[in-house]
């Protein structure tokens, strides 16, 4: 594995609650390692379900009722010319249309970063959240199931592509609220082939492999089960279970994956109920406990980069509350770069 750099480097999930792409963009390149935004409420086709059903056979979308399913006869009927299509790359390429913010980040020059960053929902959050004609998520179809992992792999690598022209170093990381419920027990698709088919699929991803989520799955799969480059993980909801696997972080670490610590809430109470030093401190109790069972601090700072928790499209304040997170996201960052030395690396033209 190619190791990429840690040190509290901070980044963030690809959600962002504003419908206007410059106000975005300028949020999204103010993190360290920078991505383009998906923006729902700029365009329904920005959403993370739709922009991965572009070109998908049998997709069926309503723009004014904000609906997405599937007919599983169109699917199948469309099969023939999807086989003819799928020789070209640019079936898999997010056009303008399903993504205008994407599009907008390719013409910025980044060559300030060190990193950059795209993201796809995953197949089986994909897979659970598409219905068919009878309201029966498409994952329980066998056939589906195995086509749409295939096709979503081909997206995730048509777009890291697309950023490697922009940039040395990219990597598309993986959406999937869907594992911390599957990890349960599930007619006609348990819980041991979802984990034998993710893990299948994640080793069909080009560049670095990372896997974000904001619930609370089974963290030895996720940490032991595959082989990850990066995972992103709500702290602040989860860090007491997360940090209760000790052995797996340590072996995680020890390899050279990243852990992206997501520590900084984006819900407005949450948030205001919250300070810099505060947050920090929780933190360190987390990197603390993890040290006194002993994985060296050293270790977890080289390892680590910094988040906010989750995204966030509810606040009623819009895109103030999850931008007052980004700048506490920094200044976390900072303070802890500051109390063990680490340089700091913030793009500070970016900054808002």
């Amino acid at each position: 594995m190619n190791k990429l750099p840690g040190n509290c480097l901070t980044t963030a999930m690809g959600i962002l609650p504003h419908d206007n792409i410059d106000a975005a963009l300028k949020v999204a390149l103010s993190v360290d390692i920078p991505f383009w935004p998906q923006i729902p409420r700029y365009s329904f086709y920005e959403d993370m379900y739709v922009q991965v059903s572009e070109n998908f056979p049998g997709i069926h979308l309503d723009e004014k009722k904000k609906k997405l399913w599937l007919d599983t006869g169109d699917f199948y009927e469309e099969l023939i010319d999807y086989a003819v299509k799928s020789e070209n790359e640019d079936t898999f390429i997010l056009s303008k249309k399903y993504s205008a913010a994407f599009n907008a980040f390719l013409k910025i020059n980044l060559d300030g970063y060190k990193l950059i960053r795209g993201q796809n929902i995953g197949p089986l959050s994909f897979g659970l959240k598409i219905t068919d004609e009878n309201m029966k998520p498409i994952i329980y179809n066998d056939e589906i199931r195995s086509f749409l992992f295939d096709f979503i792999a081909r997206k995730i690598n048509a777009q890291y592509r697309q950023l490697l022209q922009v940039h040395p170093r990219p990597f598309v990381w993986v959406d999937e609220p869907g594992l911390e419920i599957l990890f349960g027990s599930f007619t006609g698709y348990s819980s041991g082939l979802a984990k034998k088919d993710f893990a299948a699929f994640l080793e069909t991803i080009e560049g670095p492999r990372g896997v974000h989520l904001c619930g609370n799955p089974d963290w030895s799969f996720l940490l032991s089960g595959l082989d990850l480059d990066v995972l992103s993980v709500d702290i602040y909801g989860n860090g007491h279970i997360f940090t209760r696997y000790v052995d797996e972080i340590k072996a995680f670490l020890k390899r050279g994956a990243i852990i992206s610590w997501g520590i900084v809430p984006t819900l407005t109470e949450e948030l205001d109920a919250e300070g810099v030093d505060a947050l920090t401190a929780r933190l360190e109790e987390y990197w603390s406990y993890l040290s006194g069972k002993g994985i060296p601090m050293e270790m977890i700072l080289d390892r680590a980069w910094l988040a906010p928790a989750r995204c966030c499209l509810v606040n009623m304040d819009g895109a103030v509350t999850v931008e007052r997170a980004f700048t506490v996201v920094r200044q976390v960052a900072d303070s802890l770069k500051d109390k063990y030395g680490i340089c700091q690396t913030h793009n500070i033209k970016y900054l808002m």
